[in-house]
């Protein structure tokens, strides 16, 4: 099931009545967790099982770390827990990816490897962390395991942010779950200002720039550099809305049942450094990789060759995460390069956009939209054609090609992209957010709805990160 289906929103209608019209927590948690079910076995109800199994691994897990003083014991059980979730990772992510990448090899000791034909699950880079970090928080002792399976297995499963984040740790949400939330008005308010949002970013914004996008990449060599450099910003904008629309949904549903989740962006097309892109791009999963990967690596306390080391390590295995292409891997090497170098040249700036701070955040966005190249294309050979039409082509006449024409539509969502991210350097970015009490909030809600229901797309387009 999705955001952005129909469907859904009958599913929400009932889960919101029949959620706060049960008094009972264990009630409520029990109907939660059987929606939450039910909302991914809308997608296809095989794959409920690894929830059940990773949910069932590191419940008794943790327990058993917590209750023993070896630390042998104590390094079998986390163990156990990284190659039950690291594998079916592995296994239903990276096979196919790992045996075409060792194929040289096997076939030089006379072996014929083969592919499988496996269904990514959705969603399962998600919650594979999350469970991951609840067990490796219990190990390091800054968290005591739950004794409820209830609330352990909801936590899992809890579908606003099951299928494409943020990523909750279970510091956060645990002891959210084992108390009875009340209901504000305000609180929900927020929550459904919140949710509408995110879907006009999804529909309005990213659906149609992914229009564009899908064109130009799916023909490259048919458009000039000046359509080619436009899909590369539009792609842009398509990701960010796409993302950060899931996110704000997903934020905003939680919220409306009760639930605080923790941001997931702050509009990181304001960066003017890598490292403060990184602060603001999903960041769950970026003090994730910090906090369960760069730090055990080492992260900066050894020498400037180590700290470097350990950024390209985390960053390529970030992107890795996002998917079995060699593609995802040198787009998270770009981003770690990029992180050596400012380390060595100490760029940045304020978000005050002085001379230097503009520059540097003129740097940040060549950076970031040459790394959305690869990020975009399906292979290398597509990623090359469009790096020779964006730099190469500008020079041979290959501009002569049509121009593609952007539907009005499209402008309008750039247009958009753009004003968004200018009004949120200013002092009105306050009224961004639809205060509960402010008089202009239901119209800008109607407004919204309105916008929804006559400009939406036609067709399904699913959300971009759950290929991830």
């Amino acid at each position: 099931m999705n955001f952005a289906q129909a469907e859904f929103l009958v599913f929400l209608v009932v889960v919101l009545v029949m959620t706060w019209s049960l008094r009972s927590k264990r009630y409520r948690n029990t109907f939660l967790l059987v929606a939450s079910y039910y909302f991914y076995a809308y997608w296809d109800y095989r794959f409920c099982g690894l929830l059940l199994i990773s949910t069932a691994v590191d419940y008794w897990v943790a327990i058993a770390i917590h209750r023993t003083a070896s630390v042998r014991v104590r390094r079998w059980c986390l163990l156990v827990s990284l190659l039950v979730n690291l594998g079916m990772l592995g296994f239903f992510k990276y096979f196919n990816f790992f045996v075409d990448s060792a194929r040289p090899l096997i076939e030089s000791l006379g072996w014929d490897p083969t592919t499988l034909d496996i269904v990514l699950p959705v969603g399962i880079s998600f919650f594979t962390f999350q469970t991951l970090s609840y067990t490796i928080d219990v190990y390091r002792g800054k968290l005591k395991p739950t004794k409820s399976l209830l609330d352990f297995a909801l936590y899992v499963a809890f579908f606003p942010q099951l299928v494409a984040g943020p990523i909750v740790r279970a510091a956060n949400l645990l002891p959210q779950l084992d108390e009875l939330p009340g209901f504000s008005r305000r609180r929900f308010y927020g929550g459904f200002q919140q949710l509408l949002r995110g879907a006009v970013k999804k529909v309005l914004i990213a659906d149609r720039l992914g229009e564009t996008v899908d064109v130009v990449f799916g023909g490259v060599e048919l458009y000039s550099s000046v359509t080619v450099w436009i899909a590369v910003i539009a792609y842009a904008g398509q990701i960010y809305y796409d993302f950060s629309g899931y996110s704000d949904m997903a934020i905003g549903v939680a919220k409306m049942l009760g639930y605080r989740f923790p941001v997931n962006f702050r509009h990181p097309y304001l960066a003017t450094s890598m490292s403060d892109f990184w602060r603001r791009w999903h960041i769950t999963l970026s003090t994730w990789l910090r906090d369960y990967l760069y730090i055990p690596l080492g992260g900066s306390r050894g020498s400037s060759l180590a700290t470097n080391r350990n950024l390209l390590i985390t960053m390529a295995l970030g992107g890795l995460w996002h998917g079995a292409s060699l593609t995802f891997v040198l787009w998270g090497l770009w981003h770690g390069a990029a992180l050596v170098i400012q380390r060595a040249v100490r760029w940045g700036g304020s978000i005050a956009m002085s001379g230097r701070s503009f520059v540097s955040w003129l740097v940040v966005m060549f950076i970031v939209l040459m790394g959305w190249v690869l990020f975009r294309s399906p292979n290398l050979d597509v990623a090359l054609q469009v790096y020779d039409r964006m730099w190469l082509s500008m020079f041979d006449g290959s501009n002569q090609l049509r121009i593609l024409w952007l539907p009005p539509l499209t402008l309008l969502a750039i247009g958009l992209m753009v004003g968004e991210h200018l009004v949120w350097t200013t002092r009105f970015r306050r009224c961004m957010r639809l205060p509960f009490d402010a008089w202009y909030s239901p119209v800008a809600t109607a407004m919204m709805l309105w916008a929804l229901m006559l400009y939406a797309p036609r067709g399904f387009r699913p959300f971009v990160y759950f290929q991830f």
